[in-house]
């Protein structure tokens, strides 16, 4: 069975994405495409922790609840959390009433500000983006982990974020942009633009065009 499929619009899109409307529209619009700012990068951080255990499907039926309750994730907010704010989230029935990865939540908004002096989380994340890109062109050449992810992973842990690690940090570079792994094939190869054809980083770190905070 391929990993590709061609869709009724004519577009071939990798078989996980052709599982509903949700999965395609993201695929579509947002998965690979660069997010660079920081209350962006924050959230996808978050909802991979979140992810963990779970599809990503649940966590894109849950995310405008999860931006409504953590404050559209403003770092700002967040960190100012307290216990009331920890039981009223874990009351919220519309998200994952987790209570250790709410309170990494709220630890990893502390944790963004806290890079802030040192050029910000965006910045941070985005220096990890390998010279070359993957170029899979089936799911089995897909690594759970990378060199890179496992540095990410590993160094956003020394700045007191929890629930990252090397695979769901792989997962987050995927989603942001940092990397493109859409199968060869697939009619969202190469559209962030960031890699030649042959797989190099055209610009190594946040794209120059983002830097200011754009999403």
């Amino acid at each position: 069975m391929s990993d590709l499929n061609s869709g009724p619009d004519g577009l071939v899109r990798p078989t996980w994405a052709t599982t509903n409307t949700l999965m395609r529209e993201y695929y579509d619009t947002e998965w690979g495409v660069p997010v660079t700012g920081e209350a962006d990068v924050f959230e996808r951080i978050v909802l991979e922790s979140f992810e963990v255990g779970l599809s990503w499907a649940t966590i894109l039926r849950k995310r405008p609840a999860f931006r409504e309750a953590f404050h559209h994730f403003d770092p700002d907010v967040v960190a100012a959390y307290g216990p009331d704010d920890v039981e009223r989230l874990m009351g919220d029935e519309r998200i994952i009433r987790n209570r250790g990865k709410i309170e990494a939540t709220i630890q990893g908004a502390k944790s963004t500000i806290a890079l802030r002096p040192e050029g910000g989380l965006a910045n941070f994340v985005w220096s990890f983006q390998p010279e070359y890109t993957l170029m899979p062109t089936t799911f089995s050449e897909l690594p759970k982990d990378t060199p890179e992810s496992s540095a990410l992973a590993k160094a956003l842990k020394s700045k007191g974020f929890n629930y990252v690690g090397p695979v769901n940090m792989l997962a987050l570079m995927e989603a942001i942009g940092i990397i493109d792994t859409h199968l060869v094939g697939s009619h969202r190869r190469g559209s962030s633009g960031l890699f030649t054809k042959d797989g190099r980083a055209k610009h190594r770190g946040v794209p120059p065009k983002s830097k200011g905070g754009a999403s």
